[in-house]
């Protein structure tokens, strides 16, 4: 047995390097595809994971506005910030990273999906600041947003991000949120029964959901719609399926909608023994 015989200082200091993590080295804005930025900072994703446009049916409206804002971002055109409310499973998420893909097809190297987890919005202003200083486009994705009743801070925190607050991110970036409520926060009948000024509650509430420039709803899915989404994917991906088992398959889980039609593929996919 060997006995380390230097400085006890040296030793301390050592065994300190091991304790503490190398510095995470700085993140390069300017090369990766889309970005994750939380509570600890911001990492860079390799590979967006998308359906092809074309396989996102049932929401042909809403995928011509969204691919077209997206596309006037990356090339360096004025767009808008956008909100995506509605049913859920109807592909407002899908739909975004695909449109991503797509700009980034027709743009190399444009624009970048960089989506911010909710722990770490206090923050975003401090990403504005990096993203400000680069020469390229981001969209700033926020997932599934939603504000309890009586959070007032974190509301008017947002609207002034998108308009007006000396905070407010800067040209090359725009926002992009998907909520299932089109208000984004809570709204209530008794709004109206303000005995003071009824309307100002109202407009409140809604202020922050006026702030985007596209404001895209995504509605209950259609029994045609559904089947019309499964047949796409199973076409693409070259399965064998039964209309009445997949009508089957949505009675059983409650509900139609472009996710149920995906896990239905999936579920055809593993019979047939293929990864998807």
């Amino acid at each position: 047995m060997t006995t380390d015989q230097r400085d006890p200082l040296a030793r301390i200091a050592d065994a300190l390097e091991r304790l503490v993590p190398p510095p995470v080295p700085p993140t390069d804005w300017l090369t990766a595809p889309a970005y994750v930025w939380d509570a600890i900072g911001a990492r860079a994703v390799n590979r967006i994971h998308a359906p092809a446009l074309a396989l996102l049916r049932g929401i042909d409206a809403q995928r011509d506005l969204v691919t077209a804002n997206v596309n006037r971002l990356a090339a360096g055109h004025a767009a808008h910030d956008m909100l995506l409310w509605g049913s859920r499973g109807m592909g407002k998420s899908a739909l975004l990273r695909a449109s991503v893909l797509a700009a980034q097809a027709a743009h190399p190297g444009g624009i970048a999906l960089v989506q911010v987890a909710q722990d770490a919005l206090a923050g975003i202003a401090g990403l504005f600041g990096l993203l400000s200083q680069l020469d390229r486009r981001f969209l700033i994705f926020v997932d599934d947003l939603g504000y309890e009743e009586g959070d007032g801070g974190g509301p008017r925190l947002l609207r002034s991000w998108l308009e007006g607050g000396v905070e407010a991110r800067p040209g090359n970036v725009r926002l992009a949120v998907t909520s299932n409520r089109r208000a984004i926060v809570p709204r209530h009948a008794s709004e109206q029964d303000d005995p003071l000024n009824p309307r100002d509650a109202v407009d409140d509430r809604l202020a922050l959901a006026d702030r985007f420039g596209l404001s895209i709803g995504f509605h209950n899915c259609s029994q045609d719609d559904y089947l019309a989404i499964i047949a796409g994917y199973a076409e693409n991906l070259g399965l064998d399926w039964d209309r009445g088992d997949a009508l089957e398959w949505s009675r059983r889980r409650g509900a139609r909608s472009g996710r149920v039609a995906w896990q239905y593929v999936n579920e055809l996919a593993g019979r047939a023994g293929k990864a998807i």
